[in-house]
C-alpha cells in the first residue's frame, strides 16, 4: 500500500517535471513575440495592443465608450421622405439607419407614423 502511494507520487513528480517543461517552452516562445514583430521589449508591445485596442482596455474602455455618444439628430420632414423612398427601395432597417444616421428605433417609429408597417394579426 505504502508503495502504491509513493509510486503515484512520484509519477505526479513526472507529470509536474513534464508540464514545467512544457510551460518553460512556452514562455520562451512568448517572449519572442515582441521581437518578432519589431518591439524591443514586452512593454512596448503591450502599449502598441493597447492603442490599437482603442485606449487603455478592460472595463474602463468599455465603459468610456458607453459614454460618449453622438449628437441626437433632428428628424426633418426630408429625413422622413429619403425613409419612404428606401423602404420603397427594399432597403432594411439597418441599412436605412445608416444610410440616414439615425438610430434603428428612429427608422420603425418613423415607418409606423408613416404607416409602413404591418399591423399584427
Amino acid at each position: 500500500m505504502v508503495t502504491d502511494k509513493l509510486q503515484k507520487i512520484r509519477q505526479y513528480q513526472r507529470q509536474m517535471d513534464k508540464l514545467e517543461k512544457e510551460l518553460a517552452q512556452f514562455n520562451r516562445k512568448l517572449l519572442a513575440v515582441p521581437g518578432k514583430y519589431g518591439f524591443k521589449s514586452m512593454n512596448s508591445f503591450i502599449d502598441a495592443l493597447r492603442s490599437a485596442g482603442g485606449g487603455k482596455g478592460g472595463a474602463s474602455a468599455v465603459s468610456s465608450a458607453k459614454g460618449a455618444r453622438k449628437p441626437r439628430v433632428t428628424i426633418t420632414p426630408e429625413i422622413k421622405q429619403k425613409l419612404k423612398s428606401l423602404v420603397g427601395a427594399g432597403k432594411t432597417g439597418g441599412q436605412i439607419a445608416k444610410t440616414l444616421g439615425i438610430s434603428l428605433p428612429s427608422v420603425q417609429n418613423i415607418k409606423k407614423e408613416l404607416g409602413l408597417v404591418k399591423k399584427r394579426g
